[in-house]
């Protein structure tokens, strides 16, 4: 038994929809389906509230745009009148029930947490409706579920959830796997859960790709395919060098520490639920599903020259925290950490000395975060500066810290290039080391180090 996942770029249009419902008919072994929203429909959603709170007029608007785009599929897919209707009156009764959120918005003039992750699971409700409905006109039994109806439990966090594997994993047992029993497809929503309460939990951008490893955790899947239209992880971005590798297998730590860094093929967290369990995930090309893609496996392989891929992050700064004292006095770490958390920021890395204190942090909360440390100063932190313009660059493979030379094979490739490094940091991982350049020398920095480990792979 095998969880197949299609992101928004799986399903883009009726074509690609049709694609999606073929490759599913085709499996040969029981499967279970996790989908995003359809592409652009999340950020529709996102605009809607604020359109919303804006004039009640724009409601009806709103919901029109998203009624059409899944309209028109189920007129270009499905050719059964009966199951059409059945699948456009779902739709409506979801649609409906967005509709009542947005008005809620703007009679109140506000959005709660608990609201925006209501609003913004519906991509995926529609998505997963759509998707059954296709197959049914193909012949396959094929169920829609949403996470909140089948208990996909979270803690209370509503843009960042972490599920409750234990009370998720009894749930699922009991309302998926029947399903599957009888050779049915179970077509589950991504992305969101909800709290014991019963409130709707996202998983943030991309958290589709968590759900279903919470899912193959929860059913003791064999395997989880993560469906892109892409041809995997590959060697550095495709935008950047000329002829980049794909890569056939990478370890979860190298998967892991790759996708927090920059490569956006999985969610970072994908791994999460499946560590214990140790089920491999295959990233599979929709566009040529015949293809070996990427294999994510629990244990890793070293590359004869070590490094596997290089990746970046242009959507960071730093926030750089002075004082003569800070890097001694205790509890000041854990009293920033406590502050940024508070406001739901997530500080990428850490790293200190004596005399400064410097968070990597994302670009759009870096603002926010400078504001409220230097309400901090006093005698210990003396000031506080906000760079903005630098990159991160990540390099990951097995061996990284064990293999002599290898990191200076990678400094000595960026100094040719007559490009400073401000900042490293190395052993925080055991397959990665990153680095941290001004911005516009990224592209030379990339090119320089994929030359450098790459130039031999035919």
């Amino acid at each position: 038994m095998k969880v197949m996942k299609f992101g928004g770029g799986c399903l883009k249009d009726s074509k690609h929809f049709l694609i999606v419902a073929e490759i599913i008919k085709a499996e040969k072994d029981s499967a279970v389906v996790i989908v995003s929203a359809m592409s652009g429909v999340t950020n529709l959603l996102e605009d809607g509230i604020q359109m919303s709170m804006e004039s009640e007029k724009n409601v009806s608007e709103i919901i029109k745009t998203i009624r059409d785009k899944h309209k028109d599929i189920a007129e270009a897919l499905i050719r059964n009148d009966d199951i059409k209707h059945r699948t456009l009156e779902e739709i409506e009764v979801r649609l409906k029930k967005l509709e009542k959120l947005f008005y809620g918005v703007t009679y109140t003039g506000e959005i709660t947490e608990s609201v925006k992750a209501n609003i913004l699971s519906y991509g995926e409700r529609l998505s997963a409706i759509m998707l059954s409905g296709v197959l049914k006109s193909l012949g396959k039994d094929a169920i829609a579920m949403e996470a909140d109806q089948i208990g996909i439990i979270t803690d209370e966090s509503f843009e960042n959830a972490t599920a409750m594997l234990p009370e998720a994993s009894k749930n699922l047992r009991s309302e998926v796997l029947p399903l599957v029993r009888r050779g049915a497809i179970p077509v589950i929503t991504g992305y969101f859960g909800c709290t014991l309460e019963g409130k709707i939990t996202t998983f943030g951008r991309n958290g589709s790709d968590y759900s279903a490893a919470v899912v193959a955790n929860g059913i003791g899947s064999s395997l989880l395919e993560i469906w892109k239209d892409v041809e995997g992880f590959m060697s550095a971005d495709p935008k950047i060098v000329e002829c980049p590798h794909r890569i056939d297998k990478l370890s979860y730590y190298e998967a892991a520490e790759l996708s927090y860094f920059g490569a956006k093929i999985i969610h970072p967290r994908t791994v999460e639920p499946l560590v214990h369990i140790r089920v491999p995930i295959h990233i599979r090309n929709l566009y040529e599903p015949e293809s070996e893609g990427t294999e994510v496996l629990p244990g890793g392989y070293e590359r004869e020259d070590v490094i596997k891929s290089v990746t970046y992050n242009k959507h960071i700064s730093i926030l750089r925290i002075h004082g003569p004292g800070v890097g001694y006095k205790p509890g000041i770490i854990a009293e920033i950490g406590r502050l940024l958390s508070d406001m739901e920021i997530n500080i990428y890395s850490v790293i200190t000395s004596q005399t400064c204190i410097n968070l990597l942090i994302g670009k759009n909360d870096s603002r926010k975060s400078y504001e409220s440390i230097k309400k901090l100063a006093d005698g210990v932190i003396e000031k506080v500066n906000l760079e903005n313009n630098i990159a991160l660059i990540a390099v990951v493979g097995e061996g990284l810290l064990k293999r002599k030379g290898v990191i200076s094979r990678v400094f000595s490739a960026v100094a040719e290039e007559d490009i400073n490094i401000e900042m490293i940091s190395l052993g925080a991982s055991e397959v990665a080391c990153y680095f941290i350049v001004i911005e516009d020398d990224v592209e030379k920095a990339i090119n320089a180090i994929h030359r450098e480990f790459f130039k031999e792979i035919k």
